[in-house]
Formats: C-alpha cells, structure tokens, sequence
C-alpha cells in the first residue's frame, strides 16, 4: 500500500539543527515506512492527502503519563494545590474508587485524548496496583493501546513501602510485597515485552517515586533486574525542593546522589520533572546520559517551577516531553504540550533565545518526538507523520473531550 502526502508548507524531522526541516514538500509512505521525502511525481493508484498549508511532523512520543487520571479532572479538592497537597486531595484519595470498567474508561478516554493530539507513543507510569487486585491494569493499558493502534510503554510503577502522604488510604491499597512486585515485572516481561525496533510493547521498571517506593537496597535489585532484563528504568524525581529537603534528611545527600549510589543512573534511565535541581546534579545526570521527560503544563499547574532545559541540553542530557496526568494538567493533548507551554516555558526560563537556533516548532518537534524516541529506546523507523495547520487541523479538532466542570464528575467517588 502507497500514500502520499503532498504540497506540505513544511516538513519538520525531530531532529536537532540543520536536519530540523526537511525539503519537501511530498512525503510517500509504502507499507508503513517512509519511502522518500522531496518533489514526489503520484504513483498509478496512490492514494494522496492534499497538506497544501500544513506542517507535518512526526507523531509525539509521550514520555510520562497517568492514564487513570483522565477521569480526574477539575476535581475540586486538587485545585489550586501544590504538588503533595494535590497528590492527597485528588489522585490518592480517588485511586481505591477506581474498578476495572472505570480504569479501563480513563484509559480509553486519555488515549483518545492523546492520539486526537497527535500522540502515537505513550509511556504510561501506571502505579494502580494493590496485593490481590480483582483485575488486572496492565493488560487493560496494552489493549486499549493495541485497538488503537498506538504504541504502548507501560512503566510499571507501585511501591514496596508506603509514604506519609498515604497513610490514610483504605487497607487495600497497602504497598506490595518486593517479592510480589518482582515478579509481576518478570511477568509483564514475559508476556508483553517486545524488544524489537518496531514493537508497539514494551515494559519498564517504574517504581512511583524512587525517594519513597522502595529502600535503597531494594532499589539495586530493582535496578539489577531490569538490566538483566534489557529493559529500561523510570520515576518522578526532583519535582518540587521537598525532594531536596527529603533527601538530605533522610540520606544525607541530594536526589541524584542517591539515585547514583543504587545504580538509577544511566543512559537507560530517564526521570519525570527535575525541576528542582543544583549546578552538580545536572552535571552527573549529563554525565552519565540519564535523561528528563519534562512536563510543563503540569509543573506549572502545581507551582512546581520550570526546568532549566538550557542548562540541561548544554550538560547533555537527553530532553522528551511527557503529558503527565490529566488530573495535574487538566488535558492529555501534546500538541500544546510541545508548542506554546513547552517551548513557551522554556524561553521564559531562559533558554532558546537565539535567532541562529531553530525557531520554537522545530525545537518542540526534537523533543516532542526525537528526544522522546531516545528516552524509550525507540529507532526512528516507523512513518508516523502527523498534520497540523492553523486553519483547518488534521487530526485535531476543536470542542474535544478536554475539561470537566469542577466537581461535575459522576464517575468516581473517593473510597
């Protein structure tokens, strides 16, 4: 089968400098791959998308999400919070309420969401999971991802060990075993892991907060594992200064110290936030490759900050972009995401400011799709193009399912 997308107003590679834009303006994609980029000639029988004052770029990869926080939005108690005020108030008060019809409810809506946007790649950081559930998550998050058609990274999340912030929570969301979540995790391997290039599974060890979920020592198994596993390594760090404070009480040294001393460091790694973070820190995450999966509309939500990307490019750490949960940010769509609060953000912050540097949709293409590939261990081999203009989108389009009435959910009450 042969496609072709033709008189684009531009074409955007995801890639850093001179590469950025591509020459164009066709685009022909023969089963699923692109076959050739330039002034295209139509092939007997082609199939042919009109792009005449359309930008195509490639579809975002979504580095950071929670999938069940699509049900969540506007939730009264949450507004107006900081990050653990809102974590009590909204997605822990709620996570016992949820069962398998309305998880699997929030998953769809916040795929549909996603891919409306023009995601094709999602790192979802699912951590609903309790000792004996009645169902299974995982598997919901895999097949609603696979009737979609969408690739699906489920980031295994949950904790061995509880927190201060849920101590109130019902019984049945106590910790896991360690025992227990390792072998859910050889488990997910097992059944769904697809190390291949173009796989639309893939696995990753993902405990909640590595601060908080499990001790230290339990950390190095987490870590040994999942390298003897082959797949790759993923939390929330560094999100708000409590993470500082919390560190330097507890271990007597900074966040990215502590992840480096139980192994969560390297080019196998990427954590969600770093927002908060000191000159030495970036310089040990750039060192050793460990990568960002930055999230601004969220952090800025939360009166979290904005990471200091500049200072984290110029170190060398590999930048995505994630959504995070609908809950914090109030939509699952990475098309804002990427262009005006991502780079919007970042110019604000102090970074991108240079007129010889690649304008603001260029920059959001790198690491809305190219930095995403790196960060999940992805080639760049499918031909996931997507359309965009100001007039007349494809693939998005206005008055879609994105806010909800402060408390107007009927959906969910807290457990």
């Amino acid at each position: 089968m042969s496609l072709m997308i033709k008189n684009a107003h531009a074409i955007l590679s995801g890639l850093p400098g001179e590469a950025a834009r591509l020459a164009g303006p066709d685009i022909r994609i023969r089963d699923g791959k692109i076959a050739a980029i330039g002034s295209l000639t139509p092939l007997p029988e082609e199939r042919q998308i009109d792009a005449r004052d359309c930008v195509i770029y490639p579809a975002w990869v979504n580095t950071h999400h929670h999938l069940f926080q699509s049900l969540l939005k506007g939730e009264p108690q949450g507004l107006n919070q900081s990050l653990t005020a809102w974590l009590s108030a909204t997605p822990y008060r709620f996570r016992a309420a949820f069962d398998e019809h309305t998880f699997r409810l929030a998953v769809r809506i916040g795929l549909v969401e996603l891919l409306r946007s023009g995601c094709a790649s999602v790192a979802d950081h699912n951590y609903l999971y309790w000792p004996d559930m009645p169902f299974d998550t995982s598997e919901i998050v895999f097949s609603e991802g696979e009737a979609l058609g969408m690739r699906i990274v489920l980031c295994r999340g949950g904790a061995t060990q509880g927190r201060a912030v849920e101590q109130d929570l019902p019984v049945a969301l106590r910790p896991e075993t360690f025992d227990g979540y390792m072998a859910d995790i050889e488990r997910l391997v097992s059944r769904y892991h697809d190390p291949r290039p173009d796989s639309l599974r893939r696995v990753v060890m993902a405990p909640t907060t590595v601060l908080h979920s499990a001790p230290g020592a339990q950390l190095r198994e987490m870590a040994k594992l999942a390298r003897q596993l082959g797949i790759r390594l993923h939390s929330h760090l560094s999100e708000t200064v409590d993470y500082l404070d919390a560190a330097r009480q507890k271990f007597a040294m900074t966040p990215v110290q502590f992840c480096a001393e139980h192994d969560w460091l390297g080019n196998d790694v990427w954590f969600a936030h770093l927002v908060k973070l000191l000159p030495e820190e970036i310089a040990l995450l750039g060192r050793t490759g460990t990568g960002i999966a930055h999230c601004p509309q969220s952090n800025g939500r939360l009166g979290s900050g904005i990471a200091d990307l500049l200072a984290l490019e110029q170190a060398g750490v590999p930048v995505s972009l994630g959504v995070d949960g609908a809950a914090s940010n109030e939509a699952a769509d990475m098309q804002s995401e990427a262009m005006p609060h991502g780079c919007c953000n970042a110019r604000a912050r102090g970074c991108w400011r240079s007129r010889a540097t690649p304008g603001a949709p260029s920059r959001g293409s790198r690491c809305g799709h190219g930095g995403g590939c790196g960060a999940l261990g992805q080639r760049r081999r499918r031909a996931d193009p997507w359309l965009s203009a100001d007039r007349h989108p494809a693939g998005r389009h206005a008055g879609g399912p994105r806010h909800l009435p402060a408390g107007r959910s009927a959906l969910l009450r807290p457990a």
